[in-house]
């Protein structure tokens, strides 16, 4: 699907209990090839920054339901800074689109450090368009979203499958590579998120091996999560 020049996937999410995550888990490691960015079995590490606005629309965007949204991160995998990107994930309906553009190591201090420069005069229209979100919009830091991630592919439909486990949010400091970040569980340990994203069509052998229609698809928002998880930890 497309809108606004952007090519959009379908990306269905579900909660699993221990005992069916295990179950989908070994069917599906059995029949599909793993990420190119796991390190073990159980995947890999994800942690983003997340940035809101000075009404948070991001977060009262996605808890009213509101059809057409979008939200800034820079996301980093497996605690190092080989990979820093900044992303960009919009919302239409149930379609979602993610762009993506790297940056230094450098550019990302600068960034939380509040100097926004280093992205007004970049070639990728996402880092421009992120710095006017940051530079003339408001948006700022506001939660940092950790959690460990097995993903599964498979090339006809462009389909992965991801089982994301461990989530916790950032209590104390908006910079990923802080070594004094205390991260809290935000979810129960035992529970599992399921997501199922493919481009136009979801294989018959896929559906075959996940079985969703056996889940209740529910409305996840990670970054909303996380950031109630922040938001209680400073009433406190």
């Amino acid at each position: 699907m497309g809108f606004q020049g952007r090519k959009f996937r379908t990306e269905h999410k579900y909660y699993l209990h221990i005992h069916d995550y295990m179950s989908l888990h070994h069917r599906v490691s059995s029949m599909l090839m793993m990420d190119r960015h796991s390190i073990s079995s159980e995947g890999y590490c994800i942690r983003s920054l997340y940035f809101d606005g000075p009404n948070d629309n991001a977060l009262h965007d996605k808890n009213n339901g509101v059809f057409i949204r979008e939200k800034y991160r820079i996301r980093t995998y497996n605690g190092n800074d080989s990979v820093i990107s900044v992303e960009r994930k919009s919302k239409f309906g149930e379609f979602v689109c993610k762009e993506s553009a790297r940056i230094s190591r450098e550019e990302y201090d600068a960034i939380v450090q509040g100097d926004y420069r280093c992205l007004a005069y970049k070639d990728s229209l996402l880092l421009r368009e992120f710095h006017s979100a940051l530079e003339h919009r408001g948006f700022r830091p506001t939660a940092i979203v950790d959690y460990l991630r097995a993903a599964y592919i498979y090339e006809f439909g462009n389909v992965r499958i991801t089982f994301d486990k461990k989530l916790s949010s950032g209590t104390n400091t908006f910079d990923l590579f802080d070594p004094s970040l205390v991260l809290e569980e935000a979810i129960p340990s035992p529970q599992t998120i399921l997501e199922v994203k493919y481009d136009t069509f979801l294989p018959n052998h896929v559906r075959n091996i996940v079985r969703p229609d056996n889940h209740i698809r529910s409305s996840i928002s990670k970054y909303v999560i996380c950031r109630e998880v922040n938001l209680k930890h400073y009433k406190e």
